[in-house]
């Protein structure tokens, strides 16, 4: 059994209001640390004692120290410290921990995306290089399941190049393909009718910039949502554009898409090939492009896998439980094909021969 240690601290300023958001209701800030890093956590005002294996314990000590700094007063208020943070900090502190040091692998420092809602800065090592791609290359593709921070990156970057103006719009684009509903069934216009499918576009637009300012945006065309059938027969110079659920393009859409794009704009293209709502028999589009263009200069294709998910812990077990399924049914078609294979090779070998 491991040695356990215990690590104190201090933490500062004194502030009671401060150290009852860190602690959460009914201490469940807390008791979520214990429970993801191992550890026991008691504390007296503020005065915290951490005991559990050294490293977890080093580890716990840093995390209570940053959640700390997230509890100092904006505008005079104090900031609820919620769960979602906590497992976002935990998650930080489970890929550096991974490393010798925490500045041995600056991928949280490599690139901080300034927003006028603070700095958006990458997860893990995956999304660093994924946001690097996309600052560095015409063409970024983002492949992977929920929850990866694929587009919300994706939009983080469009909303930074345009407060650098490094350029003058932004065109965020979806396939309105139906997940099992049909468009015609839905209430309203086209316009209503499309609207549910770009929700999760407004909204990663409305907490980085605020809804005022995005509606402003909107109306003087600075920023642009549209269903990708909208983008037929346009180029598209000096704007970030973003095609998200691009597993659920055709090849021909695929290809409209990638050849809009024109002098200094930026392209990223997310997706999941695992959710593909295609109809049975239609090639995705995404998966077309990445057998044809890995080669490609200035393209960029960055994968993500379960271990990349930043939303509630059960996503991600939830991803894998999925990928260990998929895997499991390709063993046993692979291994049926085998047996039907030799079960084959067998009869040829056993039927009579027509030579004398």
């Amino acid at each position: 059994m491991s040695k356990l240690d215990t690590n104190e601290i201090l933490l500062v300023p004194d502030d009671n209001k401060r150290l009852v958001s860190l602690c959460g209701p009914f201490d469940n800030n807390i008791k979520q640390l214990e429970r993801r890093l191992g550890v026991e956590i008691t504390y007296h005002n503020n005065h915290f004692k951490v005991l559990g294996e050294k490293k977890a314990a080093i580890n716990t000590v840093s995390l209570l120290q940053s959640l700390y700094v997230e509890t100092a007063p904006v505008r005079g208020a104090i900031p609820e410290l919620t769960p979602e943070q906590v497992h976002l900090s935990i998650q930080e502190a489970n890929v550096l921990d991974q490393t010798e040091t925490a500045d041995s692998n600056p991928y949280g420092k490599q690139v901080h995306i300034k927003t006028k809602r603070g700095i958006v800065k990458p997860r893990n090592p995956n999304q660093a290089e994924y946001v690097a791609n996309i600052i560095n290359h015409d063409i970024t593709f983002g492949i992977g399941p929920a929850g990866t921070g694929k587009t919300y990156l994706a939009v983080a970057c469009a909303v930074d190049a345009l407060e650098r103006q490094e350029i003058r719009r932004i065109l965020l684009t979806r396939p309105a393909v139906e997940a099992g509903e049909k468009l015609g069934f839905l209430p309203g216009d086209l316009s209503q009718k499309v609207d549910p499918y770009l929700r999760p576009l407004y909204d990663a637009l409305f907490e980085m910039l605020g809804f005022e300012t995005v509606e402003k945006l909107i109306e003087r065309n600075v920023i642009e949502i549209a269903p990708l059938a909208y983008m037929r027969g346009r180029t598209l110079n000096d704007a970030f554009i973003i095609l998200d659920e691009s597993q659920n393009t055709t090849t021909e859409q695929m290809k409209m898409f990638l050849t809009r794009i024109g002098f200094n704009s930026r392209a990223v293209i997310t997706g999941d090939i695992t959710q593909v709502d295609l109809p049975r028999g239609v090639r995705s589009g995404l998966r077309h492009s990445i057998e044809v263009l890995q080669r490609v200069d200035d393209i960029s294709f960055n994968f993500f896998n379960a271990h990349d998910v930043v939303r509630h812990p059960v996503v991600a077990r939830i991803v894998q439980a999925y990928e260990a399924h998929d895997a499991e049914q390709e063993k046993l078609k692979a291994e049926k094909k085998r047996k039907e294979e030799a079960e084959k090779q067998a009869r040829l070998a056993a039927a009579p021969s027509d030579k004398h």
